[in-house]
């Protein structure tokens, strides 16, 4: 009896594991390849080697990107070097990238890892840029004041809070205030693996000002990119590992409702919002297995998709650019400004193309 006990219970082990596998591989989309959808000039971005994770353009064309991020269980083509914010004025003929110089006593250049980034500009055009930072893979939000005659950043305050213990992305709604996606719930790394393995939908959105710091939106997996409607009405976050985009409604008080999900087949990063028609971009990855499991001969490939009227009963969803890795591994983010395409990835180059 207690040998058929025995053999039951490995048996049901081996189909619970079985399940697990099946599920894990679904959420990566293990098996999906890359039809390529081809930019009539695209160019390699001269200057960004070790990634161009997110990114963001000012009206005005110029271009904040977070390079060089060490993330737990992604490659890096630079894991000894700190990352940096690069600065690219997309109104030049063929824009090159220009490294931020840090300022301020009380930064640690060294131990610079950033993530997501956003900025605001308040009412006498000052430009502030908030970056969440993982030095020794913690997660802090960097307030920067940009400089634009010295092309420098200056370095106002680090925020830390405990219900911001995993940042990925965020979106400022004030110099200090801001909505932001935790991806896991876990910090250890081993237990942070096993969430991701087992699919616990652990992950959360935070709102954060300096008065009050709240859970608004729980439940997701692998909360990652967010972004704000040109209007400021509404919400949009990308649940990665379950191929969604959400929409909420924002309110005065700065709670969110949930209006409607987009579903899609690829595994959704950051959310850029065009300010003009308010159409999203998103940087994608076809295949996560690639992205989570790094092999050279069989590199991560690129997407990115536009969605327009998505707040409309029938979305226009657009597959604009599609590549298999040989050009552009591991796309997280694409933006557009004066009709060009800027697409950044999480560890390797960026992308520049004509629409």
């Amino acid at each position: 009896m207690a040998k058929l006990m025995s053999l039951t219970l490995l048996g049901l082990g081996l189909a619970l594991f079985r399940d697990h596998r099946a599920s894990y591989q679904t959420r990566l989309n293990a098996f999906r390849e890359v039809t390529p959808v081809k930019l009539l000039n695209c160019n390699l971005v001269k200057g960004i080697e070790t990634g161009s994770e997110d990114l963001e353009i000012l009206p005005n064309g110029l271009a904040f990107i977070s390079s060089g991020l060490k993330y737990p269980g992604i490659k890096s083509f630079a894991p000894d070097k700190p990352g940096k914010i690069l600065l690219m004025d997309l109104n030049e003929e063929a824009p090159t990238v220009l490294e931020l110089r840090v300022t301020g006593s009380n930064f640690d250049q060294s131990s610079f890892n950033p993530h997501g980034i956003s900025t605001f500009t308040d009412e006498d055009n000052t430009v502030y840029l908030l970056v969440v930072n993982h030095p020794d893979f913690k997660s802090t939000v960097e307030l920067f004041k940009f400089e634009e005659e010295e092309k420098s950043l200056l370095h106002l305050k680090t925020i830390r809070h405990k219900l911001l213990p995993n940042l990925n992305d965020i979106v400022a709604v004030g110099p200090e205030n801001f909505y932001a996606t935790n991806d896991h719930y876990f910090v250890d790394p081993y237990l942070r693996s096993w969430e991701l393995y087992l699919g616990l939908a652990w992950s959360y959105v935070v709102y954060y000002s300096p008065d009050e710091v709240r859970v608004l939106v729980d439940g997701f997996d692998f909360a990652n990119g967010i972004n704000i409607s040109p209007d400021g009405k509404y919400v949009y976050i990308s649940e990665l590992l379950a191929h969604k985009i959400h929409v909420y409604e924002k309110h005065a008080n700065w709670t969110l409702t949930p209006l409607k999900s987009l579903d899609f087949d690829t595994l959704v990063d950051n959310i850029s919002v065009d300010p003009v028609t308010g159409d999203l971009w998103v940087g994608c990855h076809p295949n996560g297995m690639r992205i989570f499991f790094y092999d050279s001969e069989n590199p991560p490939g690129s997407e990115v998709i536009r969605i327009q009227d998505i707040l409309t009963e029938e979305p226009k969803v657009t597959l604009v650019y599609a590549e298999n890795g040989t050009v552009l591994q591991g796309s997280t983010v694409a933006s557009v400004y004066k009709g060009k395409l800027l697409v950044g990835t999480v560890f390797h180059k960026a992308l520049y193309c004509e629409l």
